[in-house]
């Protein structure tokens, strides 16, 4: 049981933490103390992981289920050592959708599994030589880059929702701004649940929403599975998802660590090799990838409890309520205004998390290399340049990604073989002599 990381040793007197202390991974409260904060994490990853497949269309109770299913194999794979829940990975929403204009659903979880597979064998590499070749390939100004054009590349959906509905979008978006400036603590990490339920209510009153299927639908049964069906040209708008996740995962691990004081760098590798494992199941039976969730560490940092029974608990509560199609039914109601809210907002928080990644690296924009990478790719990104090869296509994503690797590490190996631009990562770089 101690390999699974499930032998885990109550914590003090199980009821208080001192101060200065910390839950560690494998310690525990109170079973009815860690059952109260394992539903906290629920709740906090309950608005974004429903908001992923709303948005695409999947059916919210199935990603529910791999969403349960996915944590389960990750504190399992990483035996207990790194806390964290898997809910649905907002850097799949604009592949999911532009896939599934041609073909389909199936040919979306096609895309999902394939990205599933790419980022465990990732982590297998990762596991065997160490995240470095990654902090190569995929430096700040890079990394930044992409991040932050698969946030506004999607900004053309956001706008879209949120005219078909303008006054219920409205108030979706002004509530969650209001909700996470003036309230602390779990309720303000909350924000987008709350205005997602605010901006429900009133698209209930305007008579925005429909509630024929909920009615049809049973209290008990099987979430919908779907197979995936596998096409090539949908590679290039899967294929940069997978180094987001990578990035993301990376982060993820080097947060906990911090917060716990634990080295969590031998299990990099574990924690992207259990993401990938988790998506491509997914995507074999009907739901969105998934990825390790920021909001369950604001949890963790509120309640200074790190323990991976709390995350058992979520994963077996996510199960049960995906086993309820009604429960389903009822968040598939969501009405476009209330998307089209909550997503400007989303969306935009998407792009400006790459711009916090170049600020957080320090990154010198005076280097010509980072301004040009970060330029090229941001255009291309958002403008959604489009290359057809055959039966190959690559969007604005694929694109951008692919700009940005190219500029940067073109630009780098060019500048070192004439020695004209100094070094792009180090801060406050000049140019050198020509």
């Amino acid at each position: 049981m101690s390999l699974l990381g499930t032998k885990w040793t109550v914590h003090g007197d199980g009821k208080a933490i001192r101060p200065g202390q910390v839950v560690s991974p494998q310690e525990r409260l109170s079973w009815p103390r860690t059952i109260g904060i394992g539903l906290q994490h629920v709740v906090a990853m309950f608005g974004a992981t429903f908001l992923v497949p709303i948005l695409t269309g999947m059916p919210p109770a199935t990603t529910l289920f791999f969403s349960g299913i996915g944590t389960v194999f990750f504190l399992v794979l990483t035996r207990g050592k790194v806390p964290s829940y898997l809910g649905s990975s907002f850097a799949f929403i604009a592949p999911i959708m532009a896939s599934q204009q041609e073909f389909g659903v199936g040919g979306a979880l096609g895309g999902v599994v394939m990205a599933g597979v790419v980022l465990a064998l990732i982590g297998l590499l990762v596991q065997k030589f160490g995240a470095a070749w990654i902090n190569r390939l995929m430096p700040a100004p890079v990394t930044g880059a992409i991040v932050a054009l698969i946030g506004l590349n999607l900004a053309p959906s956001a706008k879209d929702n949120f005219l078909k509905a303008p006054v219920t979008a409205l108030v979706t978006l002004a509530v969650i701004i209001l909700v996470s400036v003036i309230f602390r603590g779990i309720l303000g990490r909350l924000s987008i649940l709350v205005g997602v339920v605010v901006g429900y209510l009133v698209a209930v009153m305007r008579s925005e929403v429909d509630f024929s299927k909920i009615h049809d639908a049973g209290w008990i049964g099987l979430p919908h599975f779907q197979t995936p069906t596998f096409h090539v040209a949908i590679i290039g708008l899967f294929v940069p998802v997978v180094l987001v996740l990578v990035a993301e995962n990376i982060g993820h691990v080097k947060s906990v660590a911090l917060m716990t004081g634990d080295d969590l760098d031998p299990y990099a590798g574990r924690a992207i090799f259990a993401d990938g494992v988790a998506t491509t199941l997914a995507g074999f039976g009907g739901g969105s990838g998934t990825t390790t969730y920021a909001e369950n560490i604001g949890v963790m940092a509120a309640t200074r409890v790190y323990s991976t029974a709390a995350y058992y608990v979520a994963a077996c509560a996510a199960l049960l309520l995906s086993f309820s199609p009604k429960f389903g039914e009822m968040i598939a109601t969501v009405p476009v205004g209330v998307l089209g809210g909550a997503a400007t907002l989303l969306y935009g928080m998407i792009g400006v998390l790459g711009v916090r990644i170049w600020v957080q690296n320090k990154v010198d924009f005076s280097n010509t290399i980072n301004l040009t990478t970060a330029a090229v790719a941001l255009i291309v990104g958002v403008a959604d340049y489009t290359w057809v090869a055959g039966s190959l296509q690559f969007a604005g994503i694929a694109l951008g990604t692919a700009a940005a690797l190219v500029v940067y590490h073109g630009m780098s190996a060019l500048a070192k073989w004439r020695s004209t631009v100094a070094d792009p990562l180090t801060p406050e770089s000049e140019p050198a002599a020509r």
